[in-house]
């Protein structure tokens, strides 16, 4: 098992403010002895945004968008779906399941969708709010093998190994909130509904689960509410949110497109995300993808925002394209054109964005091709203005997690996001006093400012850790050892007894019906 030995806590069925001095010297493990405490998370914070995309071209594109709303259309499996645009205006096709939009429906609908809304968490001082100021990032999702601490091989994908990855979240202040990173690939038809389970148990952190189907969204609602003291509590600050697939091109997700109405109606934040790959199931230019992408996204949201309007929605696209040497996916190809397209299409229509920036084809832990694609990522993903980002921990293709893999990933994040906080230019900050009392040619190293401060100054990334002779360590050896003392001694917030043992009841029941 992933944690070499260690129990799994969810195994039950098993503030936004700038953190001090003391809570940034403990947002790494850095091997010195102390506790290991929580640091409060670390959002990028560029103080510039830069537009790439002019508002020409995205009104073009969302022209053409409600073109192909209205000529085409998007198929909806679901009669429950249908049934609800059927009432409001919308074109349907009942033979064959296609929805045609009207723009000005479409246009309305998209009007009611909030521009910005909370992510709730167990800890208040986790809640995310998500108005184009910060972004927030998480991990990558739903992998299904890990790599073995102790043996050092590869097995599927268990709840105990997403329990132990979700301690890692909790601890880690550049993960500001949870993703499945893996599967539980141990509970068969109700995997998505513990590895809620295994979230809330283990870390105090937004959680967005995968949830599809309505059966399985309904027990995910009943689970939340829980967790948040109450569906007004749930609604207010709701502590899940969910993300849900689209197909490409043009057709919904029967069980992901009820779902959605399903958390919609309690109040729940829907990320709706589309991966359209060039040339496959999408035309082979980046303007025809977008505008296939789009339109399954703002169809959903529509549907959602005539059902329960003011349901808080976000879009995510992660455009992708097809190698013409093979036809395999490419998600990190040296003419990636407009990766900021996605979050600027998102914000054209009015809604908050996810970004797909980060993640590796890589399959080793640590090489040069997965730092070189991470670094990259992070990079863009600075100035992009999206709300949430998703990107850490896994390889080959976002399957294989490698624990020494997540810290590595992290160690680049803080890096980044280190770089775009603004210096303090309090007093303390600028240190005239200081300055007075050393005078010219004097020295720093005696003053009582200098102690205060110093350590702050320079904290040490993964790649500088010196051994006893002076030389840096290997960072794979250090990041390995890292995850392995987060899991030994760090534990997270536990979940209340009470919570738990509902949660185990309302599992037990999903097992019974769900899996029949």
């Amino acid at each position: 098992m992933l944690t070499g030995g260690q129990t799994d806590k969810g195994e039950s069925v098993e503030a936004m403010q700038e953190p001090s001095a003391e809570q940034k010297s403990a947002a790494s493990v850095r091997g010195d002895g102390r506790a290991l405490t929580r640091a409060p998370i670390m959002p990028l914070e560029p103080r510039v945004r830069v537009e790439f995309h002019s508002k020409e071209s995205l009104d073009r594109l969302q022209k053409a968008t409600l073109d192909v709303l209205e000529k085409v259309g998007v198929k909806f499996p679901s009669d429950k779906a249908i049934d609800i645009l059927g009432e409001h205006g919308a074109h349907i096709d009942r033979a064959t399941q296609i929805v045609k939009f009207p723009p000005d429906l479409v246009m309305k609908a998209m009007a009611s969708a909030p521009r910005s809304f909370v992510f709730g968490a167990r800890d208040p001082s986790c809640d995310l709010l998500l108005d184009g100021r910060r972004t927030y990032s998480c991990t990558d999702g739903s992998g299904v093998e890990v790599v073995d601490w102790e043996t050092r091989q590869r097995h599927v994908s268990t709840k105990r190994d997403l329990a132990a990855i979700s301690r890692l979240v909790d601890y880690l202040p550049g993960l500001s909130f949870w993703w499945p990173t893996v599967s539980a690939g141990d509970h068969g038809k109700t995997a998505q509904l513990h590895e809620l389970d295994a979230g809330w148990n283990n870390t105090v952190k937004h959680l967005q689960g995968m949830v599809m189907g309505e059966r399985e969204a309904r027990y995910a609602v009943e689970m939340a509410t829980v967790v948040a003291g109450g569906g007004e509590e749930l609604r207010r600050r709701p502590v899940l949110s969910d993300l849900i697939g689209t197909i490409s091109p043009l057709l919904q997700d029967k069980a992901g497109i009820e779902a959605a109405l399903v958390f919609a109606e309690a109040g729940v934040p829907i990320c709706f995300v589309t991966m359209p790959t060039m040339g496959t199931t999408a035309p082979a230019t980046d303007a025809g993808a977008y505008i296939v992408g789009s339109a399954e996204m703002v169809s959903a949201t529509v549907l959602v925002q005539l059902a329960f309007p003011g349901a808080p929605v976000q879009h995510a696209m992660f455009e992708t394209k097809a190698d013409p040497r093979n036809g395999r996916v490419m998600t990190a190809p040296l003419n990636d054109h407009s990766p900021f397209m996605g979050t600027a299409l998102a914000h054209h229509w009015g809604v908050p964005s996810m970004g797909g920036f980060g993640g590796t084809d890589a399959e080793a832990a640590a090489d040069w091709q997965g730092a070189v694609e991470m670094t990259q990522a992070l990079v863009l993903a600075a100035f992009d203005g999206c709300e949430t980002m998703t990107g850490f921990g896994l390889r080959n293709v976002y399957t294989l997690f490698w624990p020494e893999g997540m810290l590595l990933d992290e160690d680049l994040y803080e890096r980044v996001a280190w770089r775009l906080h603004d210096i303090a230019i309090d007093e303390e900050a600028l240190a005239l006093d200081v300055i007075g009392a050393v005078g010219p040619g004097g020295h720093y190293l005696g003053q009582a400012h200098t102690r205060a401060h110093m350590r702050e100054a320079a904290i040490p990334a993964i790649t500088q850790q010196l051994a006893a002779d002076g030389h840096y360590r290997d960072a794979v050896e250090v990041a390995r050892e890292r995850a392995e003392r987060i899991l030994r001694e760090y534990e997270p917030e536990p979940l209340a007894d009470d919570k738990r043992a509902e949660l185990t009841r309302i599992l037990a029941a999903a097992d019974a019906e769900l899996r029949g």
